[in-house]
């Protein structure tokens, strides 16, 4: 299986956060090839089951999330106009002229267009400033607000960035979603994997649900599961942008990374120190499987490890990941053979993690 081909079919599949059913029912499948025991829970977290063949191994619980950032439509004007609210960290400099879809109340999506003044009547002292996203309207083509309830739309209806993949030049991928959608297909590689070689403890892949609204989906995915030690797959800000040199020594097509701190200082007071025996295991694995394993430490980025690590009496957790430039905009690229390289590394990782792990912080 190719990394990219998998990594396309997921990022041109709608899954705004609350609504990944899609993503999910694609998970679900995949996951079908490799393992017998596939189920999904109430909140929709959707989860793989490898029995390991040593009961004195750890559970270990791989994740990623399913769900995209988007929008939720918050007013229809008479005139048939949409407002908009963000669901989740929309950047708004980068939405007037975006095409959108919006999703109906039959589950079809509809090309919606956000508005954007048309440059020879702009003043000059607009020009140059971001327009927040309440001055923002959409454009779905309808005259009349009875119009857009005839095509299913209603106040609430999620909507998300048109779904976009393409190439660009060493096999880089640019598009929608390849936060988190890259992480999805590296568990479906490492789902490949165990399959071949089954692990000595008992693992468990799951796709969560609305990391992008408030990280919580996959607490109820490891309060049921109850693992010793949780990683979660997500990106990693890549600093090999002109904007971002000397920020992060992350790069993308250099190679997966291990997060080594994250700290959110907006709105929460949350975030995740690493497993130190977690991170061990981790470069060992790399060194084993001649793996470059980059390291990123980063305030402004949360993932659900947040969370996850607080459940029962409190889980070893750690953040692995691939490098991603542009994050939440519409068109954020990666490359494929991070992703591969980065399930590799855990395949390695789980195979070498024993009866001696000690889930302990010390």
């Amino acid at each position: 299986m190719y990394a990219a081909d998998i990594l396309r079919s997921f990022m041109l599949l709608p899954g705004p956060s609350g609504y990944e059913n899609e993503v999910a029912f694609a998970l679900r499948e995949a996951f079908s090839g490799f393992c017998e025991q596939v189920t999904t829970d109430q909140a929709g977290n959707v989860m793989a089951c490898f029995p390991g063949q040593d009961p004195d191994v750890p559970v270990v619980m791989v994740y990623a999330h399913m769900d995209q950032l988007g929008f939720i439509v918050r007013f229809i004007e008479p005139d048939g106009y949409l407002r908009l609210e963000r669901l989740g960290g929309i950047p708004e400099k980068v939405l007037p002229g975006l095409r959108i879809r919006i999703r109906t109340a039959q589950g079809t999506w509809v090309t919606g267009l956000i508005g954007s003044k048309s440059h020879h009547a702009t003043p000059a002292e607009e020009k140059y400033t971001a327009d927040p996203i309440d001055s923002l309207f959409v454009d779905i083509g309808a005259a009349s607000a009875e119009q857009v309830s005839a095509k299913g739309i209603r106040i609430g209806s999620p909507a998300v960035y048109e779904p976009a993949c393409s190439e660009l030049a060493q096999g880089r991928i640019c598009g929608t979603a390849v936060d988190n959608r890259g992480g999805l297909t590296a568990l479906v590689l490492l789902a490949e994997q165990l399959k071949k070689e089954p692990p000595p403890g008992t693992v468990w892949l799951v796709g969560t649900v609305w990391e992008e609204f408030n990280l919580r989906g996959a607490m109820l995915a490891a309060r049921a599961i109850r693992p010793a030690a949780a990683i979660a797959l997500d990106v990693v800000l890549s600093g090999d942008t002109p904007d971002l040199r000397g920020r992060y020594a992350t790069a993308v097509g250099q190679g997966p990374a291990v997060m080594l701190y994250n700290f959110h200082g907006r709105g929460t007071l949350n975030g995740t120190i690493p497993h130190a025996g977690l991170v061990e295991r981790a470069e060992q694995a790399a060194d084993q499987a001649g793996i470059k394993l980059q390291r990123f430490a980063g305030i402004g980025i949360l993932t659900d490890s947040a969370y996850v690590q607080l459940e029962g009496v409190g889980i070893a957790a750690m953040e692995l990941g691939f490098p991603a430039r542009y994050t939440h905009t519409p068109s954020e690229v990666c490359d494929p053979e991070d992703i591969e390289q980065l399930a590799c590394l855990l395949g390695r990782l789980l195979r070498n993690l024993d009866s001696t792990f000690d889930n302990h912080r010390y």
